[in-house]
């Protein structure tokens, strides 16, 4: 049978759902505000980055139904779910800046949960790691473009 505690696991799931929704609302604004020099390339990834956000908060909503639960896609108190925060930034570099923060925060909590899940659930873990892996993909490119605009 199912060993964990359902009930944490999809709260901690509706967090991670959250975080991924303010997430694709900041790639979002960051891609239709990117202007400058290097400004296309960044918007691309910007873009990039939130459909996969978007296919994240997919796995994780179809996760919670697999539980018999609910997500929560109430946009009321979305940003105190949320892990990250969302900040729109001023210029090109402050929002790769805040894009990045938002990764290492997101990498941090999915890190957490995966710890916390262990092997009481399997399923959601694996899932878990396949996001956590891409976040740390995401973190690795904004810290390359950050490096190219620094230069």
């Amino acid at each position: 049978g199912y060993r964990a505690d359902r009930t944490t696991v999809v709260k901690l799931l509706n967090e991670a759902l959250a975080t991924e929704l303010v997430c694709i609302l900041r790639y979002k604004r960051h891609f239709f505000m990117a202007s400058g020099i290097n400004a296309d390339a960044v918007a691309q990834e910007f873009l990039q980055h939130a459909t996969e956000e978007q296919g994240h908060a997919d796995l994780i909503a179809a996760r919670i139904v697999q539980l018999k639960d609910e997500p929560n896609f109430d946009p009321e108190g979305l940003a105190m779910r949320s892990h990250a925060e969302y900040v729109e930034g001023d210029s090109l570099v402050d929002m790769i800046k805040e894009d990045l923060v938002a990764e290492r925060i997101a990498i941090e909590s999915y890190g957490e949960m995966i710890r916390y899940i262990g092997d009481k659930d399997i399923t959601t873990g694996r899932m878990l790691e396949t996001i956590l892996a891409m976040e740390e993909e995401h973190a690795n490119d904004l810290s390359s473009l950050l490096e190219d605009l620094n230069r």
